[in-house]
């Protein structure tokens, strides 16, 4: 949500509060006052930032979906149409995200029902347009796989990565650098599947 050099501000902290309780506890197990608690401020003082919980949560899903998104059309300009470069670029955000955002994965899946309608028409929305910046980094590395495979593919990849939050307690994982490596590797072997079992 903010640069590691920056100080978050008191906005941010709210929400990675309302992050971490939400996937700890779920959204309707978790109130306004225990937010506040969280942050340091009165329940009714988060009312200056936020109009209530839904928000909360609409800001978080919405949010990463936008970033996810706009960072992985970001990174396929940024690889000037070298196909190998745009996939391990996707492949080292998403990882990023899968790392460093676990409990935002969490609140996806279990949560993504409870946005209003519109909110979660636009989580939608910004869901395709990044699977399909995917499919098409995918095929154009793995011109075997038609567009149908392709997606398959791309999906199955975004289970294994988002697998994250089951994952053991960080401090007994082999380290940050030696996971990202593993998921790296193990997502690109699972394209390489797919394209023999089309092959």
């Amino acid at each position: 949500m903010t640069s590691r050099a920056e100080a978050p501000t008191r906005r941010e902290q709210i929400l990675g509060e309302a992050a971490r309780l939400f996937a700890e506890r779920g959204f309707h197990g978790v109130g306004v006052d225990e937010i506040g608690a969280a942050v340091g401020i009165s329940g009714p003082g988060l009312y200056r930032h936020f109009a209530g919980k839904d928000a909360m949560l609409a800001e978080l899903l919405v949010g990463i979906s936008e970033r996810l998104f706009l960072g992985g059309r970001r990174r396929t300009e940024e690889a000037d149409g070298d196909p190998e470069r745009v996939l391990d670029s996707l492949l080292a955000g998403h990882i990023d995200f899968a790392l460093d955002d676990r409990a935002l994965i969490t609140i996806q899946d279990r949560e993504l029902d409870t946005l209003r309608d519109a909110d979660r028409k636009r989580v939608r929305q910004l869901q395709r347009q990044y699977v399909e910046l995917w499919v098409q980094a995918v095929r154009a590395v793995y011109a075997d796989l038609d567009e149908t495979d392709a997606r398959a593919a791309v999906h199955a990849v975004f289970g294994l990565l988002n697998s994250t939050p089951h994952l053991a307690r960080p401090g007994s994982l082999p380290g940050r650098d030696a996971t990202a490596e593993l998921l790296h590797r193990l997502a690109r072997g699972a394209f390489a599947a797919a394209v023999r079992r089309v092959g």
